[in-house]
């Protein structure tokens, strides 16, 4: 037989259709997409008793790095063409090798924190703990102080430091509940879908010649980050978190 006649008859005939694996962060076990169904379902009975109080009272925070240069995407360098021109070429490049950590908590009305890591230390529990004791319980303080008398939820992702006993403790000094994380779930974590992505959108395709000019750029990139869109960023976790506690614990988009 014929390419097509093969090609005819699996489209036509047996109604396939080829279809390119998509990127997912981890492949889950079974075991944990149960962990996901389990933490999502338990969310949302939570959600149906305290309604927006519940998402009111979260404060979410992770790390992330910035570079001294981060390329843009295919999407950020389209250009408008006559339909007979070619597409436009660029050459790819890696990000730059000057970089900064960044500690970044924020709530529904806006970013509380934002902590650039001094280069060359290293972000182990007992930094992680300074950092909620020493800028972060202030910052609350100052910007959101009826967070702390109306108990704060706390989230974050599981990473080692995170869930170290020093830190634990301190939360547990505070009175902060904090809230449970499913294992390998950035589609579920708000600072990997929406904030760093956003803020990082207005930094690409910029260069950065020094540790302190990262610094401002990501200052100033927060801030461009509209504020409304924080209120949109927690309404969407919450639909994430019913398609993820529907679809057998899958990755959602």
């Amino acid at each position: 037989m014929s390419r097509t006649s093969v090609f005819r008859v699996v489209t036509n005939k047996l109604n396939k259709k080829k279809k390119f694996s998509k990127w997912a962060p981890h492949l889950l076990t079974d075991e944990q997409k149960e962990s996901r169904v389990s933490f999502s379902r338990n969310f949302l009975r939570r959600f149906q008793t305290e309604q927006n109080d519940c998402l009111g009272r979260i404060i979410t925070g992770d790390e992330t790095w910035v570079y001294s240069w981060d390329p843009e995407t295919k999407w950020h360098s389209a250009e408008w063409k006559d339909f007979d021109e070619p597409r436009p070429e660029k050459v790819r490049r890696k990000q730059g090798a000057l970089k900064v950590m960044h500690m970044i908590f924020f709530y529904m009305n806006g970013v509380i924190l934002r902590w650039p890591v001094p280069i060359g230390t290293t972000i182990n529990a007992q930094y992680y703990k300074k950092v909620l004791q020493d800028k972060l319980r202030p910052a609350i303080r100052k910007k959101r102080p009826g967070l702390l008398e109306s108990g704060i939820l706390f989230h974050h992702d599981n990473a080692p430091v995170h869930t170290a006993r020093a830190v634990t403790d301190v939360l547990a000094g505070y009175k902060w509940e904090l809230l449970e994380h499913p294992r390998y779930s950035p589609d579920l974590a708000p600072c990997d879908f929406h904030l760093f992505p956003k803020m990082k959108e207005h930094l690409r395709g910029q260069r950065f010649e020094t540790e302190e000019d990262i610094i401002q750029a990501t200052k100033a990139a927060i801030k461009n980050v509209d504020k409304c869109s924080h209120v949109t960023a927690f309404k969407d976790w919450l639909q994430r978190i019913e398609k993820c506690a529907t679809n057998g614990g899958c990755y959602v988009e």
